[in-house]
Formats: structure tokens, sequence, C-alpha cells
């Protein structure tokens, strides 16, 4: 029997947020735990799921604090490489009229990109139900390799591997080696959580298209194909649904929205103790509307891991 539902790897930064503008016109900034692996394990756990997390942050203060915080959010931090030759890594958020958002970055090098291969905590691995990660810990050398490691002893381990590829242009150096990354990763994995932009970028592809391809060239079981307010398309390898956002949410930030989906999704999947393949229409439906409702309900306050909604929340709100 294994004690994690899911084990993440990847970046844990902080994600500094505009607030409000000052006489010059800079903007007061508010600083937020961020990086989307967490995130995604934040909203696993609050809605019962055993989790862990590994990665590397900077011997600093918000490298001290960010462990912090995942410990007071349920998420086992043993996982976690404390630096003291590097910063944790920082994430400059700005936010557009209707709350969507551009990210510039402090990472020359961050803590995140520093991991090793030899610091990836195997005892973590073989003790989990899924293993989850995502490209942004492709985009440098070491990190790219021990996330490559990770994932061996993964499949190893037999554990269900999860993708969200996470597009952030400005952190590669050039387009094709973020397109050549999400190719590999997307190889990797038995579970996908795909952007209709990110399909889009890929292949050209509506997003349906985009998730027929994942499930029948790419080996997927399971694709949630997000179509940002829209709601999302999802598909395993006989039943295919679409699902709606609801209405009536006041957005504020969208920040971790796409990463609350993903962890929500699989809370509601690993409650269903099926494989990816087995779930039913039904299953898959309620699976989708509970993550669409949470990543909803998530943007109507600021930050990653602190807009998580409460379970009851979301149930309140699907019933309506």
């Amino acid at each position: 029997m294994k004690h994690y539902d899911v084990v993440a790897l990847g970046e844990l930064l902080i994600d500094f947020a505009p607030h409000s503008v000052n006489e010059a016109g800079y903007p007061v900034l508010s600083a937020n735990p961020g990086g989307a692996p967490g995130n995604f394990l934040a909203a696993l756990t609050k809605y019962g799921c055993r989790t862990a997390m590994i990665g590397k942050v900077g011997d600093d203060a918000f490298g001290k604090a960010l462990v912090k915080t995942l410990e007071d959010a349920g998420i086992d931090a043993r996982g976690i490489r404390i630096d003291p030759n590097v910063f944790t890594t920082l994430a400059f958020v700005s936010l557009d009229a209707s709350g969507n958002r551009d990210f510039s970055f402090a990472r020359k090098p961050g803590a995140d990109t520093c991991l090793t291969p030899e610091e990836v905590d195997e005892e973590l691995i073989a003790d989990a139900k899924v293993f989850h990660f995502g490209t942004l810990s492709l985009t440098d050398e070491p990190a790219a390799g021990a996330t490559r490691h990770a994932i061996e002893l993964a499949k190893r381990h037999g554990a269900l591997i999860s993708l969200d590829p996470n597009l952030r242009k400005p952190l590669w150096k050039r387009e094709e080696d973020a397109r050549e990354a999400i190719e590999w990763s997307l190889h990797q994995a038995d579970i996908v959580k795909i952007s209709d932009e990110e399909i889009d970028w890929l292949w050209g592809f509506s997003p349906e298209e985009g998730a027929e391809k994942l499930l029948r060239e790419y080996g997927a079981s399971l694709v949630y194909a997000t179509l940002g307010p829209k709601g999302c398309y999802a598909a395993n390898g006989t039943n295919r649904v679409t699902v709606q956002s609801p209405s009536g949410i006041h957005v504020v930030d969208t920040t971790g929205a796409g990463d609350i989906f993903g962890g929500s999704a699989t809370s509601q999947f690993i409650r269903c103790k099926k494989t990816p393949a087995d779930l039913t229409e039904t299953e898959l439906r309620r699976i989708v509307s509970f993550a669409c409702t949470a990543a909803s309900l998530s943007t109507q306050t600021h930050g990653g891991i602190a807009s998580v909604p409460e379970y009851s929340d979301v149930t309140r709100k699907m019933e309506e």
C-alpha cells in the first residue's frame, strides 16, 4: 500500500503580484507562495489526499517561508532541499484589466533549477500512486536531469505519471527547446492537463483534436484540455465530456487557477480508485465539474496556494 497519493517535483517560488500603484507610478507588490507543483499539491491536500513535494529553495527568508507554507498546507516537505549557494526563485506577475497574468522571472539561476539527480528522494517516489511534474523543471540543468531521473524512478515503482506542460515562453532560451521538452514530456505521461492555448501552439489543433492526438499517438490514458474561463474538454479511451465553468464568478486573479484545476481533478480521480482508462462518463463528468468549479472559485482571491477554495464551497457551487 503506497503512503502518498501524489508526489510532485518542480518549482517552488514567490509570486509578486501587483497590489496597488505608488505616487511615482510603480506597482506595490504583494508576495505570495507559488510555483505550479505547490499549487497543484495544495488543492490535492485540501481535498483529502496525502502529498509530498520534491524541489529546491534558497537558504533565505523566502525559502524558509515556502517550506513552512507547504507544511502548514499539509504537504510533506522532506523532499525539499535548501541550498545556501542560490536564491529562492522569484516571479513577478503583471495583471491586465480582466485579471489575466504575464510573468517575468528572477531565475539566473533560481534555486528551483539547481536540484540535482542525487538530491531526488527515491523513497518518496517509490511510495507514491501518482508522480506529477511540469516542464518548467526542464528549462535548465541540473534540474532537467533530476526531473528525467525522477520520471524513470516513478515508472520503475509503478506510479502513474501526471503532467501539466505549463508553457512559460520567457523561461526558455528558444521556443524550439520548449517544444522539444514538451513533446518529450507528453510521451511520458498517463494523465495530461493541457490548455487550449498550449494545444494550439504545439499543433494548431482544436482542444478536442489535441486531446484525441494525445490519447492516440502519445500513450496518454486521460486528457484534460482546459478552455480558460469556458471550462474543459476531457477524454479517456472510451468517454468524452465537455463541462462549462460556473457562471457568476468575479475574477480578481487567475494565478494558479490551472494548477488548482489539475490538483482538484486529480483528487477526485484518486477517490474513484480506478485506472484513468476505466472511468465512466459519469465519473469523468463529476471529476471535471469539480475541478472547473474549484478553479473558478480560486480566481476570486489573490495567489495560488492560499486561493484553494473549501470543499464545501465547491460542492455548494456545483449544486447551484
